[in-house]
């Protein structure tokens, strides 16, 4: 088995774009061997029967409050979307679709794009401002989305987080142990340096 973690994330998830953040400021971060699993959140929940605190005017009103608090607590660039919650799904499709040298830019653009400068990521127009800002031929990626391998690749991360016990993201992987949230990366690490 390979030394690893697996990071399994969604553009919707505030705590996952928090997480990412601190992933970023990991000073061994290179000497850490990371698997981006890019997961439709909202698919997960439904699976796994989970109403999304989203839909809940208590917990959203806390989880607002909790990621102003990380946020500020870990000095992370961060502002509530005013179109949260968000269809994410030709976002994640769009992290399975593009070439591998891109993958790191996207996933930044885009989550910067959504929880820093709350940019509405469903229109269309703006994705394709985005595409082009990392130079993404956007006819290809607009084509790749509703290719039947894209779709049935998130299907199958998302199927295969659920059949693990991932119930939200940001979870993490590590020697087959489960780390729930952005508050449990240090637990993660400290596995993956001990196994």
């Amino acid at each position: 088995m390979t030394k690893s973690i697996d990071f399994y994330f969604d553009i919707i998830s505030p705590y996952a774009y928090l997480a990412y953040k601190q992933l970023n400021s990991l000073e061994n971060l290179k000497q850490i061997k990371f698997n981006y699993k890019p997961i439709l959140l909202g698919g997960l929940h439904k699976l796994a029967g989970i109403t999304a605190p989203a839909f809940n005017e208590f917990k959203m009103k806390n989880m607002k409050n909790d990621c102003n608090l990380i946020s500020y607590k870990k000095n992370i660039k961060f502002q509530w979307n005013d179109k949260f919650p968000i269809n994410s799904l030709k976002i994640m499709r769009g992290y399975l679709s593009v070439n591998e040298e891109k993958k790191d830019i996207y996933l930044e653009t885009f989550f910067n794009a959504y929880w820093q400068d709350n940019i509405d990521l469903e229109n269309i127009e703006v994705i394709k401002n985005l595409l082009k800002k990392i130079d993404v031929d956007t006819n290809k990626f607009f084509n790749d989305l509703e290719d039947f391998k894209i779709k049935e690749k998130l299907k199958e991360i998302t199927n295969s987080a659920f059949e693990k016990e991932v119930f939200g993201a940001p979870t993490f992987i590590v020697n087959d142990k489960l780390f729930w949230g952005q508050d449990r990366l240090d637990y993660a690490l400290e596995e993956y340096s001990t196994f």
